[in-house]
C-alpha cells in the first residue's frame, strides 16, 4: 500500500497529526526552493528523532571520488554531488530552561503542517506539553524569497498556555554538516571565517577541490505581541557554529516572535571578497522590507508564475493537488534565469543522483518550460549543453572516439561524466539522441531557428560523429548495428540493437544532414564559420548517410512489432499480471541477475520512440506496440507512467490514461516507490504536466501549427491549461460537453482542433 496521510486540498499540501515515522518523508514533500537555493522541510528547532538534514545552493557541488571494486578504462574519476550546505534555518529554543524537541515532548497535539503552493510558503502549528509540564502553542511560517533570491525568511511564534515562561531563542548558523551520500566520508567544506557585525552573523566557507566560495548569513528581530522588542543577544562562537541568544519572560497568552532572515551568497554571482558585503546588502533589504512585505512580494511573484503555468481540474481534488504540487516543485527547482544551472532529478529535496543533470531535462522538462515561460528559458537549457560541448568531446575521447565525436554525459554538473555504473556510463548512449531531439523540439515549438546556426549545429555535428563511429558494420546482416548498449529500459544491460537507440541514432544522422543543408542555404556566413571550426568535409557526411540508410532494426514478423533488442523474444515472456504483490517492486525484491533475464521493462523504451516520433508511425502500429510492451512494463522508473498516459490517451484508452496520470501526479505524495524520504522526483514531474497537456489535451505541433485533440477523463468535470506558443498565450478549457480555446495574449493565431483549422483572437472564446 502507498502512503495516504497528505490531506486532499486544491492549493495546499497538508499534514495533520505529528507522526515521527513520517518526518523524513514530510521533509521531502514539504521542501522549499527558489531556483537559487533550496532546503528540505527540516524543523527550525532541535529534533532528536530520525531526520535527513538538507540545505542546498544551486550550482555548488563536490567531486566525490569514484568508489568501485574494479576500475575499468573510461570510468569517470568522480561522482559530482550536490552538497549539503551550512544550515541557516536553525533556532534552538528553550522553555524554562528545557529544550523544545517534538521527539521528546510529553505530548504534541493540534499538529498541522501546510505547504501553500499558491503563495509559496511553509507553515507549522502545534501545541506541545514539555517534560517540565510547560504547555506552549507554536506557529511558524517560512519561505525562500523569489524577490530576493539569496534570502529566506522565518517567522517563529511561541505562546505560553500554562503560565508565564522564560523563553529563549538561539538562532544559529552551523557549518558542521555532512552529506548522507558520501563515497569516502570526505570532508567537503573548509570554514575560512566566522564573524559577526552587530546582530548579523556570517560563516565563510569554501568547498574542497571545486573551491566554491560561499557565505552563509543571518540576522534576527524579536517581537512581543507584534511589537518589536530590542533584546541584546549573547553571542556564542564555536569552531563551526555561531549563535545569538535572545531571552525574555513572557506572560501567559502573550506571543513571543522571532523573525530570522538568512541565506547564501556565492562566488558564482559575486567576487570572493564581496561575499560578506553582498550578504549585508541582502539582509539590509530584507530587514527594511520586513517579513510581511517580503511575504506579500512572494505571493505576487507566485501569482505571476501560476498565471501561465497553472492547470485547473474540476471534480477531482486529488488529481488537482497532484498536478499543482508537480508544477510548484518544478518552479521551485528551476526558473530559467541562469543558463549555468539545470534541473537535477531530486532538485533541492535530497542528495540521490548527485543533484546533477540527466537526459530527463531534454526529454521531459524542456516541453514544460517552453510552454509556461518566455522562450529564452528553453533556449537557456539548450545553451547549457552547448557550453558543455568541449567536455562532451573529451568524454568521447576517454572512450576511444575521435575527430570531435561527442558523448554527452549521463550525469553531470560541469559537462564531465560523473556516473560510475559501467552499464549506464558506457552503454546508455541514447542520451545523446535526447539532446539532439531537444534542439529540434525547441525550433518546432518556438519557431526560433536562430539557435541552430549560432550554436546548435555544432552540437548536432559532434553527436552525428559519435553515432557514425559507434555503429559497427555486420557482414552477416549486411547492416550497421549498435552493440553493447543499455536502452531506456535499464533492466536490460549490454544488449545489442536496442530499437530505440538505433532509431534515434538514425534520426540524429538524418536531422543533422538536413540541418547542414538548411544552414548552408540560408545562413552562409554561419555555415562557413562552423564547417571551418569543426573541419567537416563532404566525404564525412557521405559516410553518415551510408550508416543512416543501412542501420539495422530488429523486428518480429510473428508479433508484427519492432523488438526492444535482438534477444527479447528469447526471454520467458510472462507479463506483469503474473507477478504477485510480494515481488514488487522487483528492483528491491529480486537479484539483478534475475531482473536482467526477465522480460520486465522499467520504463517506456520502444514506446519512448513512438512518443518522440509518433508522426512516423500509424495509429495501428502504435496500438500494436503498446499492447505488446505495456503488459511487460513494471513502471519502476518515475519517467514511465507519463509516456504511457500520453500514448494511452492517443489510443482513446482513457481509463488507462487516467490511471497512469494519477500515478505520475501523486508518485511522491503517495510514495508509490517507497523512497520519498530520499527526495522528490523533480524531472518526472514535468511528465505529469505532459500527461495532461499532451495526453488529455492532445497538444502537438503539426505542420508548423499548434494542434489539439482534446479528451477528458470521466472522473473530471472539466480541466484547463495555458500554453505559451510563439509569443502568444492560449487558454484551453475542456469539459465533458465541449472544448473552448481563447487567445489571452498576442496576435491572432491559427490552430488546429481535431484536424480542423480555426483562428483565435484575444478574449474571443471559440467553442468546439
Amino acid at each position: 500500500m502507498n502512503q495516504d496521510y497528505i490531506k486532499p486540498n486544491e492549493w495546499s499540501i497538508i499534514e495533520e497529526g505529528f507522526n515521527p515515522d513520517m518526518v523524513k518523508s514530510s521533509e521531502s514533500i514539504f521542501s522549499l526552493g527558489n531556483g537559487a537555493m533550496g532546503q528540505r522541510a527540516n524543523f527550525e528547532e532541535h529534533y532528536s528523532g530520525a531526520t535527513f538534514q538538507g540545505s542546498y545552493i544551486a550550482g555548488v557541488y563536490y567531486p566525490d571520488k569514484t568508489k568501485v571494486g574494479w576500475w575499468k578504462k573510461g570510468y569517470p574519476e568522480y561522482f559530482a554531488k550536490v552538497l549539503n550546505a551550512p544550515n541557516w534555518i536553525g533556532i534552538h529554543i528553550t522553555i524554562n530552561g528545557e529544550t523544545l524537541d517534538l521527539f521528546s515532548c510529553k505530548s504534541v497535539s493540534d499538529y498541522k503542517r501546510e505547504l501553500n503552493m499558491k503563495e509559496g510558503w511553509l507553515s507549522r502549528s502545534f501545541t506541545a506539553t514539555m517534560k517540565n509540564d510547560a504547555i506552549i502553542k507554536v506557529e511558524t511560517k517560512r519561505f525562500l524569497s523569489l524577490t530576493l533570491d539569496e534570502i529566506g525568511a522565518i517567522s517563529y511564534n511561541i505562546t505560553p498556555l500554562s503560565g508565564h515562561a522564560k523563553i529563549a531563542y538561539s538562532p544559529y548558523l552551523d557549518a558542521g554538516i555532512t552529506n548522507e551520500d558520501s563515497n569516502w566520508d570526505d570532508k567537503f567544506w573548509e570554514i575560512t571565517n566566522i564573524t559577526q557585525e552587530n546582530e548579523m552573523a556570517f560563516i565563510e566557507a569554501h568547498t574542497l577541490k571545486t573551491n566554491f566560495n560561499t557565505c552563509t548569513f543571518m540576522q534576527s528581530q524579536c517581537f512581543i505581541n507584534g511589537a518589536i522588542t530590542k533584546l541584546s543577544p549573547d553571542v556564542e562562537k564555536l569552531e563551526k557554529k555561531i549563535s545569538f541568544h535572545y531571552s525574555a519572560e513572557i506572560k501567559q497568552n502573550q506571543i513571543f516572535t522571532i523573525h530570522k532572515y538568512g541565506g547564501y551568497t556565492a562566488d558564482r554571482n559575486h567576487k570572493k571578497e564581496q561575499l560578506i558585503p553582498a550578504a549585508k546588502k541582502a539582509l539590509t533589504k530584507a530587514i527594511k522590507m520586513g517579513f510581511g512585505i517580503l511575504l506579500e512580494a512572494q505571493r505576487i511573484a507566485w501569482s505571476q508564475i501560476w498565471e501561465t503555468s497553472d492547470i485547473t481540474i474540476k471534480g477531482d481534488v486529488k488529481a488537482q493537488q497532484g498536478i499543482r504540487f508537480n508544477i510548484f516543485q518544478l518552479n521551485q527547482t528551476y526558473l530559467g534565469t541562469d543558463s549555468r544551472l539545470n534541473i537535477g532529478p531530486k532538485g533541492f529535496t535530497g542528495e540521490k543522483y548527485g543533484g546533477s543533470t540527466y537526459w530527463d531535462t531534454e526529454a521531459y522538462c524542456l516541453p514544460f518550460y517552453m510552454a509556461t515561460k518566455d522562450q529564452q528559458v528553453g533556449r537557456n537549457l539548450l545553451e547549457y549543453r552547448y557550453n558543455h560541448l568541449e567536455k562532451a568531446i573529451e568524454n568521447g575521447e576517454k572512450l576511444g572516439f575521435t575527430d570531435g565525436a561527442a558523448l554527452y554525459p549521463m550525469v553531470t554538473m560541469n559537462g564531465e561524466e560523473c556516473h560510475n555504473e559501467w552499464e549506464i556510463t558506457f552503454e546508455e548512449i541514447h542520451r545523446n539522441g535526447a539532446i539532439a531531439f531537444a534542439i529540434y523540439n525547441y525550433y518546432r515549438y518556438t519557431g526560433d531557428y536562430s539557435y541552430i546556426p549560432e550554436k546548435g549545429l555544432e552540437v548536432l555535428i559532434a553527436i552525428a560523429r559519435f553515432w557514425k563511429q559507434r555503429a559497427t558494420f555486420s557482414t552477416k546482416k549486411n547492416k550497421y548495428v549498435i552493440l553493447g548498449v543499455t536502452g531506456p529500459n535499464e533492466y536490460e544491460n549490454n544488449i545489442n540493437n536496442n530499437w530505440y537507440t538505433n532509431y534515434i541514432a538514425q534520426w540524429c544522422l538524418n536531422y543533422t544532414m538536413e540541418t547542414i543543408d538548411k544552414v548552408k542555404a540560408s545562413y552562409s556566413e554561419e555555415y562557413q564559420r562552423i564547417i571551418t571550426k569543426v573541419a567537416l568535409e563532404p566525404k564525412e557526411i557521405e559516410k553518415w548517410k551510408i550508416v543512416a540508410d543501412n542501420l539495422y532494426f530488429p523486428y518480429s514478423e510473428e508479433h508484427k512489432v519492432f523488438l526492444q533488442q535482438d534477444g527479447f523474444l528469447d526471454k520467458e515472456l510472462t507479463t506483469v499480471a503474473h507477478l504477485t504483490r510480494s515481488q514488487r517492486p522487483i528492483n528491491q525484491k529480486w537479484s539483478w541477475d534475475r531482473i536482467l533475464r526477465s522480460p520486465y521493462i522499467k520504463q517506456a523504451d520502444t514506446l519512448q520512440g513512438f512518443y518522440f516520433f509518433e508522426d512516423q508511425f500509424s495509429r495501428e502500429e502504435l496500438e500494436r506496440h503498446f499492447d505488446f510492451y505495456e503488459p511487460f512494463t513494471v513502471h519502476e522508473s518515475s519517467l514511465s507512467p507519463c509516456v504511457h498516459s500520453i500514448l494511452a490517451a492517443k489510443l482513446d484508452r482513457m481509463d488507462q490514461a487516467y490511471s497512469f496520470y494519477l500515478r505520475t501526479s501523486r508518485l511522491d505524495l503517495d510514495d508509490y516507490n517507497k523512497e520519498v524520504e530520499e527526495g522528490l522526483h523533480i524531472t518526472s514531474m514535468a511528465g505529469t504536466w505532459m500527461s495532461i497537456v499532451e495526453g488529455f489535451g492532445g497538444m502537438r505541433v503539426v505542420n508548423n501549427t499548434l494542434s489539439f485533440q482534446p479528451k477528458i477523463p470521466k472522473q473530471w468535470v472539466s480541466y484547463s491549461f495555458n500554453v505559451i506558443f510563439r509569443n502568444r498565450t492560449v487558454k484551453v478549457n475542456v469539459s465533458q460537453k465541449e472544448a473552448q480555446f481563447t487567445l489571452q495574449q498576442g496576435d491572432e493565431l491559427q490552430i488546429s482542433v481535431n484536424g480542423k483549422l480555426i483562428s483565435i483572437t484575444q478574449n474571443n472564446i471559440i467553442p468546439i
